[in-house]
């Protein structure tokens, strides 16, 4: 038998809608210093930041290689040069930017402010999305997707 999912947490009626607001805005902080971080230290400079051991070790492209460089391109608002590090980096950021803003408005508006409720075939298919592009951007048809 499966366990119940875990219930949403109701937002406390009597908080205003700026306390509310703290924790997506609190996230928000967090992401924004990491991108401020990586924006200004530059990971194509060797030495910033650790190698991947995938590489390293193998040759072969993990589906996160270039997204540090994804993301120092997209802090300095060039989205080219970031699909050219790693497009479904830049996919995810764009996924976790509509996510916050609905967990924005629905901290604003007092209503639970519980995630997106993931099935078991959504992880399944993010799994094998992750795979697909793994797979192609480590073969000669898909050097586009190679950082």
């Amino acid at each position: 038998m499966a366990p119940a999912p875990p219930q949403a947490r109701p937002v406390r009626p009597g908080a205003g809608p700026l306390r509310r607001l703290l924790p997506p805005l609190g996230a928000l902080a967090v992401v924004t210093a990491a991108f401020a971080w990586v924006g200004a230290v530059d990971p194509n400079q060797p030495g910033h930041y650790p190698v991947c051991p995938l590489l390293h070790l193998t040759g072969l492209y993990c589906p996160a290689c270039g997204g540090l460089r994804s993301a120092h391109a997209v802090a300095h608002g060039d989205l080219a040069a970031a699909l050219g590090a790693n497009a479904l980096a830049v996919a995810g950021y764009a996924v976790c930017a509509v996510l916050w803003a609905r967990w924005c408005v629905r901290a604003a508006r007092g209503r639970t402010t519980a995630g997106p409720r993931l099935r078991p075939v959504h992880a399944w298919a993010l799994a094998g999305l992750l795979l697909v592009f793994t797979v192609v951007r480590n073969l000669p048809c898909g050097t586009a997707l190679a950082p």
